[in-house]
């Protein structure tokens, strides 16, 4: 293979949940690279871990990145990624960055793709997003015949989530944790309680699913969490 930075989703948590074609270019790379936290810590290295276990290189290219929400601080961690796997690249070996879920999809992948798009060769390999884990936990289908779908952020103001639970049959809300009251009270302004499913690390041995959201406290929950708010299956596609 020649040096291409690979954006590879790992999937929700489950490592069973990996493609095969994941599997194989995490083997093979030359070198990978993850977001982590201070302590060195990277959910998506987690997840790939059987397949970290079969890679004869040991070379690494962690980002660090702070628990904040500064974009400032964010961005220098980006740019100073993409220097370092632009550098890889130019030294003809292939860099591997793992992302949770699917690499395009509120994945950091994104962001160092933007800095190194059109600078090297790139390519991407899909992963199963939280959304459909989560979907398929509840055993609850997304959208039937003529429904409109949204996905939005907690971080989006409690109007534009009414808003959109409004105007949409069946919407995600990602990014739940720090919002969880205003996600709540979004809900019920918008009188859909009764659609509402709360969800915690999908697919992880420690995951949690409330169907009925009255019983969830207002404080902030993981960042690992969402809601799904749908129809319920009777009555649908009638």
């Amino acid at each position: 293979m020649k040096a291409t930075f690979i954006g590879v989703g790992v999937g929700p948590g489950d490592p069973e949940l990996m493609t095969l074609k994941a599997a194989r270019y995490i083997e093979q790379a030359d070198i990978i690279s993850y977001i982590a936290n201070a302590k060195g810590v990277s959910q998506a290295k987690t997840i790939a871990r059987e397949a970290l276990l079969r890679r004869k290189s040991t070379q690494e290219i962690p980002v660090i990145m702070p628990m904040s929400e500064d974009r400032y601080i964010a961005n220098k961690a980006y740019d100073a990624a993409a220097a370092s796997i632009g550098q890889s690249l130019q030294a003809g070996l292939t860099v591997v960055f793992l992302c949770e879920g699917d690499p395009l999809f509120f994945g950091s992948f994104a962001y160092l793709l933007e800095r190194l798009q059109g600078l090297v060769i790139c390519e991407v390999v899909p992963g199963i997003s939280s959304v459909h884990a989560a979907s398929s936990a509840l055993q609850l289908p997304l959208t039937m015949q003529k429904e409109s779908f949204a996905v939005i952020s907690g971080r989006h103001s409690q109007q534009k989530m009414i808003d959109t639970l409004n105007n949409h049959d069946s919407v995600v809300i990602l990014k739940a944790g720090r919002s969880r009251q205003s996600i709540l009270d979004a809900i019920s302004a918008a009188n859909r309680t009764d659609d509402a499913n709360y969800l915690e690390y999908i697919s992880r041995d420690n995951q949690k699913i409330q169907r009925d959201i009255c019983a969830l406290e207002g404080e902030a929950g993981p960042y690992f969490s969402l809601f799904i708010i749908t129809k319920t299956t009777q009555g649908r596609g009638q």
